[in-house]
């Protein structure tokens, strides 16, 4: 969540049972967190959607080349990250 900003209580309308699935998993006091947490979510959405139209704009739309090439760049940084995790965590001593 968004350190340091001032809040305000808001009443929203939600469905009952989706409200209730994420009260039951987080908690009453978890719950105004998780909708927040959603929210900034949707947020980062909208603004990399706004930056990928003005970027397509600017350069033509993005090709499905470009796309599959991006996939497999991020597939192989998520690789070399869980590598680096697995290396550096600490190790069970036998008992």
């Amino acid at each position: 969540m968004m350190s340091g900003m001032a809040t305000k209580k808001y009443t929203v309308t939600l469905p009952e049972e989706l409200a209730e699935e994420i009260r039951a998993e987080v908690g009453s006091g978890g719950f105004s967190r998780y909708v927040t947490q959603a929210i900034e979510r949707q947020r980062e959405r909208d603004n990399l959607h706004e930056f990928v139209g003005w970027w397509e704009g600017e350069h033509g739309e993005v090709t499905d080349a470009e796309l599959a090439l991006a996939e497999a760049e991020r597939l192989a940084l998520q690789r070399q990250h869980a590598e680096r995790k697995a290396r550096t965590a600490p190790r069970r001593k036998a008992s």
